[in-house]
């Protein structure tokens, strides 16, 4: 199932709401043309009524005097079969005279209005002429911008030859009540959609703005390193949210050194037994020697013992410094380090094993800036590095070679301090490649299988890892720590 973010959910919302207002508008302009519709039809009826209502009263006319009638009298039906429809004008028209009666006994001017409309002249007087020659009620409409004009022409029959009836009436469309309370409706509808819209808008970049700087808090954090402590981003709803995480942080924090301290008490667990059988190995010597010299009485044997005696207490004495190197937790003390210099003195520190062993060291450290340093503790890491020179040392053949070489990279957006130890030698055995830097893993059988382990544990302290790098061409050992702390 498709699982939509918050965003995108108001953002449809955002969309909806412009649909709707869309839609909207669209129905109400539709109920409006209806609404005017209704209105127009209404006065076709009217003009229509209108019209019959004075070939009605004409007739009656002829009927009561016949062949003698006057313009007065005409004037009087016209006048009084208008008289009941309101904003209805009209008139008789002769075919050879023109207007030879007006009225518009609903006009709301200042007084009566007794003379035709100037404007429609030519309209009244083509409707009329139809209405004579097709011999039957011709009516007409004229829309324009705000008003539709509505004409009827009926031809009257009587004692006088070419003559007609005419009404005429008007229908606003984009003017008057109807058209005010329209547009106040679509104003306030614009109005509140484009201040909705715009309040949701503003909302959904402020509140991306904001996950997005949350995100990219979390997202700077490297592999491996604690929660990072937010900052408030002034939403209410986000900053719970922030403040859960910011606990959990904590906790995690917690959670963590109580993990390394129970990881340490379950590696000093495994070293003990596999101390008790490294130890047990040069006293069982010892004793022996002890005994046969003691057995003899000569005392060059009892000298000889005594040497051999000096060379597993020695031994035994290297073991448990290496042991305390490893279980003892020592503080980082983390300063701007000069990384050349340090790899200089851990060279110069083992020339003279390398060469009695014939072995020459090379170091490189080419790219790395000259007034940015890494924070690192130098203490800790010069010891990590005597460790790796020391194992390469020791299984690197006469006429090999010995590189430490440091390098800055960029993972993700984090700087990264890379030192390398790599050999000439033979490489490492298969058979102990994936414990390589578990204790008392070593492949030299004078070895005591610490080293590699001491460096890891300098490597988790940093934040850092060390392995070995595969398919390097020669055996090569990476210290990779970060640049500086977060």
């Amino acid at each position: 199932m498709t699982a939509y973010s918050l965003r995108a959910r108001l953002l449809a919302l955002w969309v909806l709401l412009l649909t709707s207002a869309a839609a909207t508008a669209y129905l109400m302009y539709g109920v409006y043309n209806q609404s005017t519709g209704v209105q127009v039809a209404q006065a076709e009826v009217a003009v229509a009524r209108a019209c019959r209502a004075i070939i009605d009263r004409y007739a009656a006319l002829v009927r009561n005097r016949g062949a003698r009638t006057a313009e007065g009298d005409l004037a009087d039906v016209v006048e009084g079969a208008l008289g009941g429809f309101g904003g209805v004008e009209g008139g008789i028209w002769s075919a050879s005279d023109g207007s030879i009666a007006y009225a518009y006994p609903t006009y709301e001017g200042t007084g009566p209005k007794t003379d035709l409309p100037a404007a429609e002249r030519e309209t009244i007087a083509a409707v009329n002429a139809e209405a004579l020659r097709v011999d039957h009620a011709v009516p007409q409409r004229r829309p324009s911008r705000t008003q539709v004009l509505l004409l009827q022409g009926c031809p009257l029959h009587g004692p006088e030859p070419g003559l007609t009836a005419w009404t005429m009436g008007r229908v606003r469309v984009n003017d008057g009540p109807t058209y005010t309370r329209f547009l106040a409706g679509l104003g306030f509808l614009a109005a509140t959609v484009l201040g909705s819209a715009a309040f949701l808008g503003w909302f959904l970049y402020g509140f991306s703005g904001r996950i997005a700087r949350l995100e990219a808090a979390l997202a700077t954090q490297p592999d491996g390193e604690d929660l990072p402590r937010l900052a408030p981003t002034g939403e209410r709803e986000l900053d719970r949210l922030v403040d859960a995480l910011n606990a959990a942080g904590g906790r995690l924090r917690d959670a963590r050194a109580r993990i390394v301290a129970t990881e340490r008490l379950a590696t000093a667990g495994r070293l003990a037994a596999s101390i008790a059988h490294e130890i047990r190995n040069p006293i069982a010597a010892m004793r022996l020697k002890a005994e046969n010299a003691l057995a003899s009485g000569d005392s060059n044997r009892a000298a000889l013992a005594l040497e051999a005696m000096l060379g597993q207490i020695a031994r035994v004495d290297t073991l448990l410094r290496d042991l305390l190197n490893l279980t003892q937790a020592r503080p980082l003390h983390r300063t701007p380090t000069a990384i050349a210099p340090l790899l200089a003195e851990c060279a110069r520190l083992h020339e003279d094993l390398a060469t009695a062993r014939n072995v020459r060291i090379e170091t490189v450290s080419d790219g790395l800036p000259e007034s940015d340093h890494p924070h690192i503790d130098r203490a800790q890491v010069a010891r990590a590095l005597d460790n790796l020179l020391l194992n390469a040392l020791q299984h690197t053949p006469a006429g090999g070679r010995v590189r430490l070489g440091a390098a800055r990279d960029t993972v993700d957006g984090t700087l990264r301090l890379r030192l390398r130890v790599s050999d000439t030698g033979p490489g490492v055995d298969p058979a102990i490649r994936p414990s390589l830097f578990e204790p008392f893993v070593t492949g030299r059988p004078d070895g005591t299988g610490l080293g590699l382990a001491i460096v890891r544990e300098i490597a988790l302290a940093h934040r850092g890892t060390t392995g070995l790098v595969d398919n390097a061409p020669e055996t090569t050992f990476c210290l990779d720590l970060p640049w500086r702390p977060s």
